[in-house]
């Protein structure tokens, strides 16, 4: 990932903070007949690892699962994102060399994966990422309310993933290049928008 040194986000900490904000990444490998992506929910394990370790799980009939990976595989996650405009420049107003732009946060975790099939490590995995996203909820739905020969039954139409992470590229652009009258400026126009994401990135620039 192309990231100026300005956007460039280091630390391990917030960069598995984004991870965890996203939940939801993009899946990709390299295989002998071509690129494979699947969109797809990963649980990172913190504390396995020097970088952490993510989980997931993918549909058995996906090829993605079976195919031999040549490399490392990557696992995209998305942060906020908003367009700016330029006419939220202050400078726009001093000599109008300004463009459009995109304020985004991204993290790319790349490592080894790992594609299994035990079902008592495909049980383990589904149990903690449904558990992470019930958490909070009034009544949190569990994997043993269903019966256990249909949860028997779904594990076997599922294949686990397992990637440790061995290299994090982090990118948090945020109008950093700019003055800070343009970045005031960029986050009142965001701030002021009716579309949520916006308003998420216009917390994020810096005074």
């Amino acid at each position: 990932m192309y990231t100026p040194p300005a956007f460039k986000e280091e630390a391990l900490s917030v960069l598995h903070d984004i991870i965890d904000a996203a939940s939801l990444s993009t899946l990709v490998t390299a295989t002998a007949e071509g690129l494979l992506a699947t969109p797809l929910p990963l649980l990172l394990d913190r504390s396995e690892g020097p970088n952490g370790t993510l989980y997931g799980h993918i549909a058995r009939a996906n090829p993605q699962g079976a195919m031999s990976v040549i490399g490392k595989a990557m696992a995209i996650f998305a942060g906020a994102d908003a367009y700016v405009s330029p006419s939220w420049y202050a400078s726009k107003r001093e000599h109008g060399k300004v463009v459009p732009t995109w304020n985004y946060v991204a993290v790319h975790a790349y490592g080894e994966p790992e594609f299994f099939t035990d079902e008592h490590r495909l049980l383990d995995v589904v149990t903690r990422m449904t558990n992470r996203h019930e958490a909070g909820r009034a009544e949190p739905w569990r994997v043993d309310d269903a019966p256990a020969a249909f949860v028997k039954a779904q594990l076997r139409g599922i294949i686990g993933l397992r990637l440790p992470i061995d290299r994090l590229d982090g990118k948090r652009k945020m109008s950093q290049n700019r003055s800070a009258d343009d970045r005031a400026g960029v986050a009142a126009g965001l701030a002021a928008s009716e579309r949520a994401g916006d308003r998420l990135v216009a917390e994020e620039i810096p005074a």
